[in-house]
């Protein structure tokens, strides 16, 4: 058998640990071969491989990124798309497919394997902990670390000059890198995309913060949105699968707060640095789990299903269950962390 692999969307810590575990147990044990598709749903789309043996997977377990690149491309863009990726893994003598991404790469591998007949078995990645069907995706731990030790450092230049630090982290329609990051470094305001803020709130308990001599820290995840108006944007351009590019509520927010308390604000946006470098031990211990139960399915015949963390057992859901719905933060879980708020 010849099973392929891709990796798509935004990179992420342990997507390497993804492919070298599915490399190894699938040539060692099950005496399969491996193609590799280059730079997401591209690699099909346009036929563009990359051998994937045991060689090429050794001493790539700590490195961040994706040997294979990735991308937004959709196939379903385009009136043959569909045919296109069909035809070339067809030509390539791919027997199964391997995808590793978040909702849109396996919105797309769902098409394919209920529509199309496409073998498919996803894994679930995306920092943004926000697949419905998992209870952990790999590259969140990493991000989480990353953004909190970012958090840690602001605290003392802002007790340092006295100035509202605020810190802009990924998380388009969930808040879970924010609400985590936020209560683990200490910040006095936390904001989240499944909650709008009322900004005279933000700044009362910022206020309040100062009558404390200390210097507040606000973190915002980047699809936050006030009360009072619409979702904040650098622009309005649009990526393949139709989604908004994100970034710029942390400075839109940074003047408000000037304006309204007469404090001096700055703006940290975290952007890339958050899933880049190299993933954290649970990320590569997640990951690897991930990699060899998706092998074990592909030798099951068990198609169209996506593995998935619950509990501390690795399951399998059907993908089109793992993708109907997001993941968002429990209003009751954003009240219990608002003690710290202010």
């Amino acid at each position: 058998m010849r099973v392929g692999v891709l990796t798509g969307g935004g990179d992420c810590p342990g997507l390497n640990a993804v492919i070298r575990a599915v490399v190894r147990k699938g040539v060692q044990e099950y005496g399969y071969d491996f193609t590799g598709f280059r730079d997401g749903w591209r690699g099909p789309l346009e036929g563009d491989t990359v051998r994937l043996d045991i060689p090429a997977v050794r001493g790539i377990l700590p490195r961040g990124g994706t040997i294979l690149g990735s991308s937004r491309t959709n196939p379903l863009q385009s009136e043959n798309g569909i045919h296109r990726v069909k035809e070339n893994l067809a030509k390539c003598e791919v027997d199964a497919l391997i995808v590793i991404g978040g909702e849109d790469t396996l919105g797309v591998a769902t098409r394919l394997s209920d529509e199309y007949g496409v073998k498919c078995v996803g894994v679930p990645k995306t920092i943004d902990n926000d697949l419905s069907a998992t209870d952990y995706t790999f590259g969140f731990n990493t991000a989480v670390g990353i953004a909190t030790e970012a958090i840690d450092r602001l605290h003392t230049t802002a007790e340092s000059h006295m100035r509202v630090l605020v810190v802009e982290v990924m998380g388009r329609h969930a808040g879970w890198i924010a609400l985590h990051s936020g209560l683990a470094g200490g910040a006095n305001v936390i904001l989240i995309p499944e909650q709008r803020f009322d900004i005279e709130r933000v700044c009362g308990w910022i206020t309040s913060r100062f009558k404390a001599s200390y210097a507040p820290i606000v973190v915002v995840a980047e699809g936050a949105m006030p009360k009072d108006g619409e979702m904040v944007l650098k622009d309005g351009t649009l990526d393949s699968f139709g989604h908004v590019r994100l970034s710029g509520v942390g400075e839109w927010l940074a003047k408000e707060i000037e304006k309204r308390t007469g404090k001096e604000a700055r703006t940290t946006v975290l952007g890339h640095v958050q899933r880049g470098g190299t993933p954290s031990a649970f990320d590569r211990w997640l990951a690897t789990r991930f990699g060899l139960h998706a092998i074990e399915a592909v030798r099951d015949g068990d198609f169209g299903k996506m593995v998935a963390l619950q509990g501390t057992h690795i399951v399998r859901v059907p993908m089109g269950e793992a993708t109907a719905r997001l993941k968002t933060v429990d209003p009751e879980l954003y009240t219990e962390v608002g003690v710290f708020f202010g």
